[in-house]
């Protein structure tokens, strides 16, 4: 198995989607000396790929990692090359990733693949290479270092984390705030034995106090929601 390099953008959706091309067709060699001939993936797409499943996103080629599975991605062939478009899983290691091509300090792409046809190919002026008739794609990478040059980015998503982790958060403020309107109903029933208020205390209204609590906590919790649903 085999890999190549290429570039890509960056936009915002969701978990963060990226945009670009794994593969084109310009009849400039890559640093291997290939060039990819147009329709080299069509049998791969419609016969590995076809029926949604999404072709894996991985870190840096680790297939016995299951960490670096971070994505999937949809493909196509058009005029210029092989087009897709990948997005990020919500896991932390995604997450990190798509940071990083948000910030630019990633902006390259590879894929893996196996040669089912090639063969030797002149080139304008002269300059011989060998031609990747029929390719079998297995994976698109995040990388740091391309190889080819030419395949690039169009866009790139950078989305917003939703984590396992914001689920227990929004779980726990929900249970403190049904706490303290139990607390609150607790000061429904007065003390026996203390009618008459003392005349040297301030006055207090803790169940007043309790309830504001909690609105503001159900206040905040709707905004959580709110912003997860936009």
């Amino acid at each position: 198995m085999k890999t190549k390099q290429f570039s890509v953008k960056y936009r915002d959706d969701g978990n963060g989607t990226i945009e670009g091309y794994a593969s084109t067709w310009i009849r400039q060699p890559d640093s291997y000396g290939d060039v990819v001939k147009e329709g080299a993936f069509t049998e791969s797409l419609k016969e590995r790929w076809n029926g949604g499943k999404g072709i894996p996103m991985l870190w840096a080629h680790q297939m016995n990692n299951l960490a670096s599975y971070i994505g999937k991605a949809d493909a196509d062939e058009d005029e210029k090359g092989l087009h897709f478009v990948a997005e990020f899983d919500g896991t932390d290691e995604a997450q990190r990733v798509r940071q990083l091509y948000k910030d630019g300090r990633l902006s390259k792409f590879s894929f893996a693949y196996d040669v089912l046809e090639a063969g030797p190919t002149t080139l304008e002026g002269g300059i011989k290479a060998t031609e990747l008739q029929k390719l079998d794609l297995y994976e698109i990478s995040c990388v740091l270092v391309p190889a080819n040059s030419d395949a690039g980015v169009l866009d790139i998503k950078a989305g917003r984390r939703n984590r396992k982790s914001d689920e227990d958060t929004i779980k726990e403020i929900i249970s403190l705030a049904n706490s303290l309107l139990d607390e609150a109903e607790d000061t429904d029933t007065e003390p026996e034995g203390n009618d008459e208020p003392d005349d040297n205390s301030e006055e207090e209204d803790p169940k007043g106090a309790v309830v504001a609590e909690k609105e503001r906590l159900l206040q905040f919790i709707k905004g959580l929601k709110e912003e997860e649903n936009s």
